[in-house]
């Protein structure tokens, strides 16, 4: 009991800084989550092209990239380009990395959803003279991004927990401050199941509002 109380005192000592590192956690996974989206859709865009050099380009991307560990990526990035010149901040180098890996795993999603699709209406926007951006605008994507959102939900949560690579190049966000907690009294159980429940708790906000989400896109189809 007297160490419950001890790491309570350190806990409540050390909380402002958790809770900084908290809030940089959040950051970093949201900001990963909609550059990732975003990037993700171009590439598949640019991988489903009638070019063929362009397409075997971005394929060769998303093959890449997922193929890469994704802490090699930061390492290369945060402690390789210095040697080169290139200098910047924990965070750009995250949010970089991040990206480009994110971006890589959320086009193969929506690839495997295009895949599947039914022809009928893209063959249908063909015949009337739709252009190729107008076809992936408002027939293939809509029907990508429904079909990809369990993929896009994983992601999403798989970004949150991979946020705690990042103080690796030295990004302090909740988990370091965690760590930070569990070097001072040597109560590394007591730290890191405190993480645990934390971690536990946000990723289930992202799979209720998921499913909120897909309750919704499911009630709008049959409108």
């Amino acid at each position: 009991m007297n160490d419950w109380t001890t790491f309570a005192g350190d806990l409540v000592e050390q909380w402002p800084l958790i809770f900084l590192g908290l809030v940089k956690t959040l950051q970093l996974a949201v900001t990963v989550s909609v550059t990732g989206f975003l990037l993700g859709v171009v590439v598949f865009y640019c991988s489903i092209s009638k070019t063929r050099w362009l397409r075997s380009f971005w394929r060769a991307y998303i093959s890449f990239f997922i193929g890469m560990p994704l802490i090699v990526l930061l390492f290369l990035m945060y402690y390789g380009l210095p040697q080169l010149g290139i200098k910047t901040t924990p965070f750009v180098v995250a949010v970089v990395g991040f990206t480009m890996n994110v971006a890589a795993y959320n086009a193969a999603y929506f690839t495997t959803a295009y895949n599947g699709l039914d022809r009928v209406e893209i063959e249908a926007g063909w015949a009337q003279g739709f252009s190729n951006r107008q076809i992936f605008s408002y027939l293939t994507l809509p029907q990508v991004l429904r079909l990809s959102v369990p993929a896009l939900t994983n992601q999403c949560i798989n970004n949150l927990k991979d946020s705690s690579v990042a103080f690796l190049i030295q990004y302090t966000e909740f988990f370091a401050r965690i760590q930070e907690l569990a070097s001072t009294n040597f109560q590394f159980f007591k730290a890191y199941l405190l993480a645990a429940i934390v971690y536990l708790g946000m990723v289930s906000i992202i799979v209720l509002l998921a499913r909120h989400l897909e309750r919704r896109l499911h009630n709008s189809s049959w409108d």
